[in-house]
């Protein structure tokens, strides 16, 4: 069996900071309510300048040099996105030219929130089943395009950023193991209104109409979808620690799906998980939906909180609804 590692990590975020001073005028609330409500103090948005492309080709080349691996190395490309460059061709294809990886495989995945841990999913079957040794995992996302400013649901969350992380195979004969122990994905399609864009897609195409009752922005029932995600990742959680015979006090760092500070804390207490061991960007990020989760693994690994042979324990929720875990040594 070959084992798949993550041997670089990188990370993106545009220069723009964007206060809740900014955020709470359109609002009409206060700055404060927000931070109290959502844990975030500032997020970042894209320069006017700046596709999600951009920004996976740049936390891309950081997790090449984190890896110690050229460009000419990645036989396959996989970005989670929700907001791409273009409808087609993917943005991953973007991604290939920019970073100058010729003639391997690109292509995107749509798994809203949960996307990076999809993605992971996918490169680590594609480097187990032999079609590769190397890939790149990435993704990124540019949702501040897509927010109603009035919205109060929505306004006040979401961030721009890209994440990315170099995947390797290796013989599992190596005493030295670390790896990707395992992932596991989750959906329920039943609950696909609690969090959407509506329009813009073939089944309610852009016109006019739509542009005028703007039903091209993120439209999410807050108080029923922060439920749902409580729920699930707790249980998802549990039944993944039980499968590999794992107890939480074994966990070096647990890191979630920046979806909310309150979310990050519900769950941290259900599952007992000390502070110290609970990745946290949304005060300074806010919700980048998929790039969240790498995104927070970069920042943990730069700053000493994830280290050689630790056991990591990922997370994430998101539209569709979708939903996964996963557990690696690291």
């Amino acid at each position: 069996m070959i084992r798949v590692r993550v041997i670089g990590t990188g990370s993106y975020l545009p220069h723009r900071v964007v206060t809740n001073e900014e955020i709470a005028a359109p609002l009409g609330l206060a700055s404060d309510h927000i931070r109290r409500l959502t844990g975030i103090k500032e997020r970042r948005w894209a320069a006017d300048s700046e596709a999600p492309s951009d920004m996976a080709i740049e936390a891309g080349r950081r997790a090449l040099s984190a890896a110690g691996c050229q460009a000419s190395a990645i036989e396959a490309i996989i970005l989670s996105t929700t907001s791409p460059d273009t409808v087609f061709p993917s943005t991953a294809c973007y991604v290939q030219r920019g970073l100058g990886c010729q003639g391997v495989g690109a292509f995107d995945v749509s798994a809203s929130c949960s996307g990076f841990l999809y993605g992971l999913s996918m490169g680590q079957a594609m480097i187990q089943s032999g079609q590769l040794k190397t890939c790149l995992v990435a993704a990124s996302e540019v949702k501040s395009r897509s927010l109603d400013l009035k919205n109060q649901e929505t306004a006040m969350l979401f961030g721009d950023g890209a994440g990315a992380v170099v995947l390797r195979g290796e013989d599992d004969h190596n005493p030295d193991w670390r790896g990707i122990l395992g992932i596991r994905l989750h959906a329920d399609g039943s609950r696909h209104g609690l969090i959407r864009v509506q329009a813009g897609g073939s089944r309610t195409p852009s016109t006019r109409a739509t542009l005028e009752k703007q039903e091209h922005t993120i439209r999410m029932q807050g108080t029923a979808l922060y439920r749902v995600a409580i729920r699930r990742i707790e249980q998802a959680v549990q039944d993944l620690l039980k499968e590999f015979g794992v107890g939480i006090g074994e966990i070096a760092q647990v890191v979630l799906h920046q979806a909310n500070g309150r979310i990050l804390h519900q769950v941290a207490d259900r599952l007992e998980i000390p502070q110290n061991k609970l990745t946290s960007v949304i005060e300074r990020y806010g919700n980048t939906s998929s790039a969240s989760l790498p995104i927070a693994v970069d920042t943990a690994v730069r700053g000493g909180a994830i280290a050689a042979g630790d056991l990591v324990l990922l997370g994430s929720f998101g539209g569709g609804v979708t939903w996964a875990t996963g557990l690696v040594r690291w």
